[in-house]
């Protein structure tokens, strides 16, 4: 049974969590999926990647709780070193990630959600970390992911208390980059990627690469870097064929990606 499903709009490409008897929950199975998934998505020739869960109910609900109850302390390291893994690999992607939560993101879910780049959110959509009330601690990323995003004391808080927050209160904290009804939240999150993909794509990764990379260097590291991207910009026949364009005043480009 497949968990996973990817499709291709121009270079816009969408992934999709079906894993509707569980609320999208990631067992194993999904975790396996959805990095094999992740390897071939890179192979296709895409701008943007879309993330989401099938259904209204849920992004992802969380990991999978009847996998985890029966584990050991050994195999345990297993399990979160899976998880964490996919979390990185979406999060190393050299395109954006859009996550579109439309229901649920729970633990797990919500570790997903924080791995991506930006997070667009249904009005409905509910947020939070579980893990406290049921005697673990989050292992997908999301102890340092969430302490990065929001703070530490709003991490802790959310963390500590193991606390439910509706889409409106993860906006307020900014773990959540955008709000609209459910029902227009496949198109703005589609208007969004358009709107990336519209831009020349070697200078939208080499932006990606510094402010990800950034977060474990000093300001002066990150300037250097910074540097290196912005002259392999000048590398690429889209940063020629733009300023000429700008300068001529003969309208948008389209990127080759060159």
């Amino acid at each position: 049974m497949s968990y996973i499903q990817y499709k291709k709009e121009e270079f816009i490409g969408e992934l999709i969590i079906t894993r509707l008897e569980a609320l999208n929950a990631l067992n194993s199975m999904v975790l396996d999926e959805l990095s094999a998934v992740l390897d071939e998505v890179m192979q296709d020739d895409i701008r943007v990647l879309i993330l989401s869960g099938a259904g209204e109910k849920a992004f992802a609900a969380g990991a999978d709780i009847a996998e985890m109850e029966q584990l050991t302390a050994s195999e345990a390291v297993g399990f979160c070193q899976k998880g964490n893994d996919v979390m990185d690999q979406i999060e190393s992607l050299p395109v954006p990630v859009i996550a579109v939560v439309g229901g649920y993101a729970l633990g797990g879910g919500c570790e997903l959600a924080l791995s991506c780049d930006i997070r667009l959110a249904a009005e409905q959509a509910v947020f939070g970390f579980p893990e406290v009330s049921l005697g673990i601690v989050p292992g997908y990323g999301g102890l340092h992911r969430l302490s990065r995003l929001i703070g530490s004391g709003k991490a802790k808080k959310l963390i500590f208390t193991a606390a439910r927050i509706k889409a409106e209160e993860a906006l307020a904290i900014g773990l959540v980059d955008q709000l609209c009804p459910r029902e227009k939240l496949s198109e703005e999150a589609r208007t969004l990627a358009e709107q990336i993909a519209a831009n020349a794509p070697v200078a939208v990764k080499n932006s990606k690469k510094v402010i990800n990379s950034s977060m474990g260097l000093t300001l002066k590291e990150s300037r250097y870097l910074e540097v290196e991207e912005f002259a392999d910009c000048f590398n690429t026949q889209d940063q020629s064929n733009a300023m000429e364009a700008f300068l001529k005043r003969l309208g948008p480009v389209s990127f080759a990606g060159k």
